[in-house]
């Protein structure tokens, strides 16, 4: 087999596994974890790969409102398109084989943590910022509220030593195995 089938197979396989249902649920219409799957699919990965943290999130800005306008007119909220895209992104981080293949770890630092009730919970336990914006779910997240949440992640896994796009293996569901 080619390098690079494998490479498809691993891609397709990220595109189906990054975006669980219940990621998504709850985002006011059916199709939204179908849709962000789909799109996926035609995102160029080294469409990332840049060494410069201004324009990856440029980028990043970019796929989410293009993703956001993809999504069922009912569920079309921004929360849900940034969430999706970056758990995407952290997936296909984590994948060894894409990884390598992309480059990924070049961008590592400028991923952010996919935010979820888990992740906010996380960031105010750990935060020494009283100056966190109220949470009222993925639904309602506005790029503004985004960013702060973003910072405070970066403060946060800097005094831990790692990527923030990690904080989510620290946070999520912290009291199940």
């Amino acid at each position: 087999m080619k390098k690079n089938s494998l490479i498809k197979f691993h891609k397709r396989r990220v595109c189906q596994l990054a975006v669980g249902a219940s990621a998504l649920r709850n985002q006011g219409a059916e199709g939204v974890v179908k849709t962000a799957r789909e799109f996926f699919k035609d995102i160029k990965l080294q469409y990332f790969v840049i060494q410069n943290g201004i324009k990856f999130q440029m980028r990043l800005d970019l796929v989410t409102h293009r993703l956001l306008k993809k999504f069922p007119k009912k569920a079309r909220n921004w929360g849900a398109a940034r969430k999706a895209i970056n758990l995407f992104l952290r997936d296909v981080l984590y994948n060894t084989y894409l990884n390598k293949h992309n480059s990924f770890q070049k961008v590592e630092k400028y991923f952010e943590v996919p935010l979820d009730s888990y992740t906010i919970k996380g960031i105010k336990a750990d935060s020494k910022n009283s100056l966190i914006p109220k949470w009222s779910g993925i639904k309602y997240l506005k790029s503004e509220d985004s960013k702060i949440f973003q910072n405070i992640a970066k403060d946060i896994a800097k005094r831990k030593g790692i990527a923030r796009v990690h904080l989510d293996l620290m946070y999520w569901r912290t009291n199940k195995t």
